[in-house]
C-alpha cells in the first residue's frame, strides 16, 4: 500500500483493508463449517452456521459505514479511491458468500429432516465443495498481496468449480429418475450445488476487483485471454 502525507489517512486504509479481511476469514469459516455439516450431516453444526450469519451481517455493516465516513473525510482519488471503491464490493461478495454458506446449512437440515440423507449422494460434491472454499482462500491472500496474477489464476480455477456443478447435476437428475422418493431431498442438494457454484462465483469477482485496483481496469465479462493481456 501506498504511503501517503497523512500516516492517518495510511492508518484507516490499512485498518478497513484488515477488517475485511477478518469478514473474509469469518466467511471462509462459515463455508467450512457448512460443508462439514453437510458431509457429517451433523445438525448442530448447521445450526452454528446459520447463528453465526448475523456477525457477517454485522461486520459488513461496520466496514461500509467506516469506508463511507473515509470517503467523505479524505476525499480520496485515482488509486486509493478505486482501493476504497473495491473494498466495498468485497465486503459485499463476501457477505453474499456466507449468505450462500446459511443456505448450505439450512438445505443440510432440511435434508436430515426428511431422513433422506443416507441415500443421496452429497459425498459427490466433496469436490466441488473443496474448490469453493479453496478459491475463496486464494481469493483473499491475492486481495491482501494485491497479487493480479494471483488473480487471473483465480479467474480461470472458477471454470472448473462450473465443470463439477454441470457433472453433478446430471448425477443428481439419475437418482432422481431411479427413485423418485428423493425428488425433494435432491432439489436440496441440488441448491446446495448452486451455492457452492456462487460461492465460486465470489472469488471470481474479488479476483477481478484486484485487477481493477492495481490496473485501474474494469475487466468484468471480459474473456480470460483479454485480461491477462491487461495485466502484463
Amino acid at each position: 500500500m501506498e504511503k501517503h502525507i497523512s500516516s492517518q489517512f495510511d492508518s484507516e486504509l490499512s485498518s478497513v483493508s484488515a477488517r475485511t479481511l477478518e469478514l473474509g476469514g469469518l466467511v471462509e469459516s462459515q463455508i467450512n463449517h457448512a460443508i462439514y455439516s453437510l458431509t457429517q450431516f451433523n445438525n448442530e453444526v448447521a445450526d452454528q452456521v446459520i447463528e453465526n450469519e448475523s456477525r457477517v451481517n454485522s461486520m459488513e455493516v461496520e466496514i461500509d459505514r467506516d469506508l463511507s465516513s473515509i470517503i467523505a473525510r479524505r476525499q480520496p482519488t485515482a488509486r486509493d479511491l478505486r482501493l476504497l471503491m473495491a473494498i466495498s464490493k468485497a465486503t459485499a461478495n463476501l457477505e453474499r458468500a456466507g449468505d450462500e454458506a446459511e443456505k448450505i446449512a439450512r438445505m443440510t437440515k432440511s435434508i436430515i429432516h426428511s431422513g433422506s440423507a443416507r441415500v443421496l449422494p452429497a459425498s459427490e460434491l466433496r469436490v466441488a465443495s473443496d474448490l469453493a472454499s479453496g478459491l475463496l482462500r486464494k481469493a483473499l491472500d491475492a486481495f491482501a498481496r494485491l497479487d493480479v496474477v494471483a488473480a487471473v489464476s483465480i479467474m480461470r480455477e472458477d471454470n472448473l468449480i462450473d465443470a463439477e456443478f454441470d457433472g453433478f447435476l446430471r448425477k443428481l437428475i439419475t437418482y432422481m429418475m431411479e427413485d423418485p422418493r428423493t425428488i425433494s431431498a435432491s432439489l436440496d442438494l441440488l441448491f446446495i450445488a448452486k451455492a457452492l457454484e456462487r460461492i465460486g462465483d465470489h472469488a471470481k469477482n474479488i479476483a477481478e476487483l484486484i485487477i481493477y485496483i492495481v490496473k485501474g481496469a474494469d475487466v468484468r465479462h471480459i474473456p480470460i485471454e483479454e485480461i491477462e493481456s491487461t495485466i502484463k
